[in-house]
């Protein structure tokens, strides 16, 4: 949990004094949990049921159509990885119609502002890169959201992933032609009486997270980066503390930035600012929460207020004028929790109404004029605040953000000089044993962010590189992970080697959970650069989602573990009742694909998992051992 709420429970308390639940409240409410649910017997996808097969095998073990605890649970697992990819690739499928319409000249409000992204994108679609900038931005988004269709020919950025990874994927005929398609064929074989295969049941769903990886996702990421700028390293500050007594405080909420950037810029306008001072503020104080929060973050250099588990107690310092949400990582719960306060809660998305909240719809056509009359609706806010509640924690924490596979290329080579090679040579040497992706939510069943940075730091000290995304990477960032010191506090010999050369973090924050796609362009990148095997599954890296929440995580995991790369979770996939099912994901699917889940809630042994897994994959490579013992450090 963060250092804030742990050190000062005095927000809980007063929600709890208001009469507002807070997302522990509502979790230990539920206790116990489902029991049927949580390994994964329990079929509600017809009206013969709903079905539940009996663990213990004293009652039932197939569903009134025959279907039994394999098919179940793969069917259950399937449609949760759908949603998933769904979710984040629809958010690329927004950003690409956002540029389209930049192209077209009916979007005033953005520009283009990385020409040179556009024109490399441009090269991987067939597309003439020297073309008038607006010209080429029409044809590049047009070829993006082709993608999302396609019936024949498979989607453009596999062609990205080192060839033994593409030829996998053609053995398992797990290729995904389109976008859209597969995760329609994972609900359509889901349905009752069509597939009842739980294997044939998890490809299909592997394929649908690989078209969210390599497709939707990355396109959220290159479309992104094209409209609002590819990202640079950026220091700024996270944390509750982050918010000002005396200014306006807007927080931004939820994934997709269309809206927040361009409130960015209205929050800086000089009419916002007067209207600000004219109500007795000093100011104007723009936040975030939750992925837009590494969205600007990483581009814009605004402050973090906090994560997902964060978001209500923003509310409860009483001093947050307006919480704007798009979609994604939204509690419903906030609206009970502003009820209690003067916060104004404004919904922008039409995929996402909140009752409760004032719907504010979000058109790119008139992004700056919406944007100002949000702001000046918190504006205008102010002074309807109760000085006497607000109680703000005083913690921060400086982090630096903003890395990609792109950038990457100049920290470790030089400006004249860009390469992996250094990286691929410290892992080589042994001066490095390998790469972790941390990624995920935070989730009150495990220890609400805690276990990222106790997973973290004992990888750290074995010389183990981190790169994250998402809130993992922000509950690191307020532990003090995500700072260039970090390397010489917590760091194995090797690894603080390289950081203090190289003047990084030990911990590279390379995004929003939509940016998990910059890890496997880094990952293929490591593998194009040589001396590390042919494919993602030969060289040392591994992945963790420990406090997963969401349908997201569960694609996201998919796509890493069909690219190779083994994933740990903290709490188990709903699976566990389906012995057949948990043995096809955690032992048979490694020989398939090269990945594979593990389920292990200590966060210490699962960076344990890793760490054996990096020394293995080093073994079969024939590289020298890792060069240092690993660093005595409290963890």
């Amino acid at each position: 949990m963060a250092k804030d709420v742990k050190k000062n429970n005095n927000l809980k308390n007063i929600l709890k004094e208001a009469g507002a639940a807070t997302v522990w409240d509502r979790y230990e409410a539920q206790l116990p949990q489902c029991g049927f649910g949580q390994l994964g017997l329990c079929c509600k996808n017809c009206n013969l049921g709903p079905c539940r097969i009996d663990p213990f095998g004293e009652g039932a073990q197939v569903g009134v159509c025959g279907a039994d605890a394999d098919t179940i649970s793969a069917r259950n697992f399937a449609r949760h990885v759908a949603a998933g990819s769904a979710c984040h690739s629809d958010h690329g499928r927004e950003i690409a119609q956002t540029l389209l319409l930049v192209g077209e000249g009916k979007a005033p409000s953005y520009d283009i502002k990385s020409p040179e992204k556009l024109r490399m994108i441009a090269v991987e679609y067939g597309i003439d890169p020297n073309k008038d900038i607006k010209e080429l931005a029409k044809l590049v988004a047009t070829k993006m959201l082709e993608e999302f269709g396609k019936q024949k020919e498979k989607i453009t950025f596999l062609k990205r992933a080192p060839k033994k990874q593409q030829e996998i994927w053609d053995k398992l005929k797990i290729s995904p032609v389109g976008i859209d398609r597969p995760i329609v064929e994972v609900m359509s074989r889901t349905n009752v009486g069509v597939d009842n295969d739980y294997k044939n049941i998890t490809l299909g769903a592997m394929k649908a997270a690989l078209a969210d990886g390599w497709g939707g996702s990355m396109i959220a990421t290159e479309a992104t980066d094209i409209l609002f700028g590819s990202p640079k390293a950026i220091r700024a500050k996270v944390n509750l503390g982050v918010l000002k007594e005396d200014e306006v405080n807007i927080i931004i909420h939820g994934h997709v930035p269309l809206l927040s950037d361009v409130i960015v810029t209205a929050a800086q306008d000089d009419e916002m600012i007067k209207l600000a001072k004219e109500k007795g503020a000093k100011g104007i104080t723009l936040s975030g929460v939750c992925c837009t929060a590494n969205e600007i973050l990483m581009r814009r250099g605004v402050q973090v207020a906090g994560n997902f588990l964060q978001q209500e107690l923003a509310i409860a310092t009483g001093a947050v004028e307006a919480m704007v949400v798009d979609l994604q990582c939204i509690m419903p719960g906030l609206t009970k929790v502003a009820s209690c306060f003067h916060t104004k809660l404004i919904s922008t998305h039409p995929k996402a109404k909140f009752p409760g909240m004032t719907h504010i719809e979000f058109i790119e056509e008139k992004a700056m004029e919406i944007a100002k009359g949000i702001v000046k609706t918190a504006v205008e806010n102010y002074p309807n605040r109760d000085k006497s509640k607000v109680t703000i924690p005083k913690e921060t924490m400086d982090l630096v953000a903003g890395f990609t596979p792109e950038n990457i290329f100049y920290y470790l080579g030089g400006k004249f000089r860009a390469t992996y090679r250094p990286l691929n040579d410290g892992i080589i040497s042994g001066r490095l044993r390998g790469i972790a992706g941390i990624v995920g939510c935070d989730n009150p069943k495990l220890e609400s962010g805690q276990a990222h940075v106790t997973m973290v730091k004992e990888l750290l000290r074995n010389d183990v590189l981190v790169v994250q995304t998402g809130c993992a990477a922000l509950a690191c960032a307020q532990d003090g992970l995500l700072v260039p010191e970090a390397a010489e506090k917590y760091a194995g010999e090797g690894l603080r080697e390289i950081c203090n050369t190289v003047g990084i973090p030990p911990v590279l924050h390379l995004g929003s959970c939509v940016d998990n796609s910059r890890i496997l362009i880094a990952c293929s990148n490591i593998v194009k650069e040589g001396g590390l095997g042919n494919g993602i599954d030969e060289f040392p890296v591994a992945g963790a989602a420990i406090e997963w929440m969401s349908e997201k995580a569960t694609a996201i995991g998919l796509y890493f573990i069909a690219s190779g790369v083994p994933v740990v979770l903290g709490t188990p996939l709903p699976v566990t009742g389906a012995k057949k099912m948990t043995k096809f994901l955690t032992e048979e699917m490694e020989s398939l694909c090269g990945g594979k889940w593990v389920f292990e809630p200590d966060p210490i042994k699962a960076a344990q998992f890793m760490i054996g897994h990096m020394d293995k994959k080093r073994e079969a490579l024939k590289l020298k051992p890792a060069m240092y013992k690993p660093r005595l450090v409290k963890v």
